[in-house]
């Protein structure tokens, strides 16, 4: 059975009594719901009281209980630019009202406010160029962070579902604020090896961290066409220090969930690539968690995304969702955006995530609503 998931953040919600219907008119069977995310400059086209909000750092959405982050070295940010202290609970409450199941949308290690300030738990690439966005699992206060973060979800938002982002190290992409680096031409190989974590905590994991160093800026200058061309007969130890950390944060926090509330369902945000970071962790070598859903993106469109669901699906037999994009740069055209699913589903994705019903304008949410009738229509 076919489901679909619209992704939204608080705000898209609290103050405009309209938001749930028009959410719920696009005929999805759920909705994930933000509550801990990343800095966002985000449009509200529809909101009856402004067109913007200005997220200026990552916060936690739901209340910062001293008593829960005391004594915790990493301790999240309430949002400034929401009144109260639970937008997150505002919003659910009223989605829930309308039937619609929510799901804690949380992302992990994606916080350049805590990046900034403790530098040490920060991912440093092989030229010691910090990426204070990226917060790495190698280090002990990051995962004690995230487990504290997904219990104050599961206490405090009661969500049905819980989406796991970036349960695993970021790297190099999805980062800076004004992004100015198209212009270097590095490829996705090079872009690998700039994600290869030398922070303090990963160098221990290491053996012979210097002379890996040194391959590793090798590879990135001379334009290596793999990873493994680049790193030779370390790729494989490598490889299984980076995967090792993805897998061993979702265990972790899969197990917490599964011990503390057995009956929320778990969507992890994932990847076939064994040398993959950022929002979508890589499963490579064995999920070895108990997640309802793996859910990869589909944004690059049908030709790149096919492989990669291919790819998953071998890796790990878990049901599988798509992370399809409604937004610039698709048209809004519901047609092109069924047929693009329809392609997902015959490849054996079983699930929708979409992304995004609060950015979208009124051409976009009628091309969601056309696409997930027509898809309700072929597949149910």
């Amino acid at each position: 059975m076919v489901t679909t998931v619209a992704h939204v953040y608080p705000w898209d919600v609290v103050g405009d009594p309209a938001a749930v219907d028009r959410i719920a008119s696009l005929g999805v069977d759920a909705v994930a719901l933000a509550a801990s995310y990343h800095t966002v400059r985000a449009a509200t086209p529809f909101h009856p009281s402004r067109r913007m909000v200005d997220a200026r750092h990552a916060a936690f959405y739901l209340p910062v209980r001293e008593e829960a982050w005391r004594g915790k070295r990493l301790v999240p940010a309430t949002p400034s630019w929401m009144e109260g202290d639970d937008s997150y609970g505002s919003a659910a409450e009223a989605l829930r009202a309308a039937g619609l199941p929510v799901y804690a949308w949380t992302v992990l290690t994606h916080s350049s406010r805590l990046g900034d300030a403790h530098p040490d738990v920060a991912v440093r690439n092989a030229f010691g160029d910090l990426y204070p966005y990226a917060l790495c699992p190698a280090n002990d206060d990051v995962v004690e962070y995230a487990r504290t973060l997904v219990s104050e979800v599961l206490e405090l938002g009661r969500p049905d579902g819980i989406v796991l982002e970036a349960c695993g190290p970021l790297g190099f992409f999805h980062g800076g604020h004004h992004e100015k680096t198209d212009g270097a031409d590095w490829s996705a190989v090079q872009q690998k090896l700039l994600s290869l974590c030398f922070c303090g905590a990963c160098v221990r994991r290491y053996d012979d961290p210097e002379g890996l160093r040194a391959l590793v800026r090798a590879g990135v200058d001379n334009a290596v066409t793999t990873v493994e061309e680049a790193l030779g007969e370390r790729a494989a130890s490598v490889r299984d220090v980076r995967t090792g950390l993805s897998r061993a944060l979702r265990r972790d926090l899969v197990g917490l969930i599964r011990s503390t509330s057995p009956g929320t369902r778990i969507a992890a945000h994932a990847t076939a690539d064994p040398w993959g970071t950022g929002p979508f962790a890589t499963v490579a070598g064995g999920v070895d968690a108990d997640v309802d859903v793996l859910t990869l993106t589909c944004w690059p469109g049908v030709d790149a995304s096919l492989p990669a669901i291919r790819a998953l699906r071998a890796e790990a037999d878990v049901r599988t969702a798509a992370y399809v994009l409604a937004l610039p740069p698709k048209p809004a055209d519901g047609d092109e955006l069924l047929k693009e699913w329809l392609a997902y589903a015959e490849a054996g994705v079983q699930e929708f995530h979409l992304y995004h019903a609060g950015l979208a304008s009124a051409a976009r949410l009628d091309a969601l609503r056309h696409a997930i009738t027509g898809l309700n229509h072929s597949l149910r």
